[in-house]
């Protein structure tokens, strides 16, 4: 037997496929598990162990079709469910099983501000969608796995934050998914412990004006480390303070404790931290992640994804944040 799983984008929604994937793999374990995704997402599963080929998507999909076809797949698991992929299913002709999106759910709760999705995470949603071939959520949670040519050396950390240090997560896909600048110089003034900053290139700049707070105690690492790398530190830290993005979800699949601020998106969406069987069972003041958002606002969510700005320009959904609150999550979790 041989499966196609595909999500092409982004960092945290392909974490959030990754107990389908071990699943899939140790429940049916004569299947051949690929899996296809865009080429600028390698790193994320290069070295998952439950993988047996990835198929990469560059440009054009005309081009990665013939080598698809030519695997002969018996099932493809659909992830993503866009035009694209509906191309992918047509073109290989197999049975397929794709993921319920509920879309027209999120456009309720985006407009009309009328819940009405259902209260269940999406890594088991996207469990559901291959619940006919007889798979079962183990409930181990989420998988991330680093190269070993990947894992920082403590020489490139610095000194002073060898013995434990907390992570924050400055960037996210849109700015109305963030902390303003002055909102996390606040923060990591307030936090009375090592601090390293973590994102991408993009967030270099940021990073340097934050970190000038202290620059003792705050090291900024952003666009200085590769995926991998980066979530290595994620590995390593004592915490992670974190907006709705991809580490987020790094963070959880390394069973890391989270404090996650929410800006216009809200964890009814489905794809707040995710613990495996760990979640359900604990109440929620002994879960291991805190949600820190502002409930209720009139206007939120505005969007399931997010905006370069406020669309009403206010962005009272982050300017309200309390930093007191979150340095008092960092406090009670590290007196634990």
């Amino acid at each position: 037997m041989k499966i196609l799983i595909i999500r092409f984008s982004s960092i945290g929604d392909i974490v959030l496929t990754t107990p389908v994937i071990r699943c899939l793999k140790k429940q049916l374990p004569e299947a051949a598990v690929h899996y296809l995704t865009k080429a600028s997402f390698k790193a994320v599963l290069e070295a998952n162990p439950y993988i047996d080929k990835t198929h990469y998507l560059q440009d054009d999909l005309q081009v990665i079709i013939p080598a698809l076809q030519a695997e002969n797949f018996d099932y493809v698991i659909d992830l993503h469910h866009n035009l694209r992929t509906m191309r992918v299913k047509k073109a290989l002709g197999k049975k397929s099983f794709s993921f319920n999106k509920l879309n027209i759910q999120k456009f309720v709760l985006t407009t009309l501000k009328l819940n009405v999705l259902p209260d269940v995470h999406i890594v088991d949603r996207y469990l559901e969608t291959v619940a006919s071939l007889g798979v079962k959520n183990d409930g181990r949670g989420l998988d991330y796995f680093i190269p070993d040519a990947d894992k920082v050396k403590e020489s490139d950390i610095p000194g002073g934050h060898l013995a434990g240090y907390i992570g924050v997560v400055i960037g996210a896909a849109h700015n109305t998914k963030k902390l303003p600048i002055h909102k996390l110089k606040e923060l990591c003034g307030a936090i009375a412990h090592p601090i390293i900053l973590l994102g991408g290139k993009e967030d270099r700049e940021a990073g340097e004006q934050i970190a000038s707070v202290d620059p003792h105690k705050i090291y900024n690492s952003c666009g200085k480390f590769n995926i991998n790398e980066s979530a290595d530190l994620v590995r390593r830290a004592k915490l992670i303070i974190t907006h709705d993005t991809g580490l987020m979800h790094i963070a959880s699949a390394f069973k890391k404790q989270v404090i996650s601020i929410w800006g216009n998106t809200v964890p009814q969406f489905g794809m707040y931290p995710y613990y495996g069987a760990l979640s359900p069972q604990l109440p929620k003041d002994k879960l291991p992640y805190d949600i820190m958002e502002i409930r209720p606002l009139y206007c939120r969510p505005c969007s399931k994804i997010g905006y370069n700005k406020c669309p009403l320009g206010h962005f009272k959904c982050m300017e309200k944040i309390s930093i007191a609150d979150i340095v008092a999550r960092v406090n009670q979790r590290l007196s634990k």
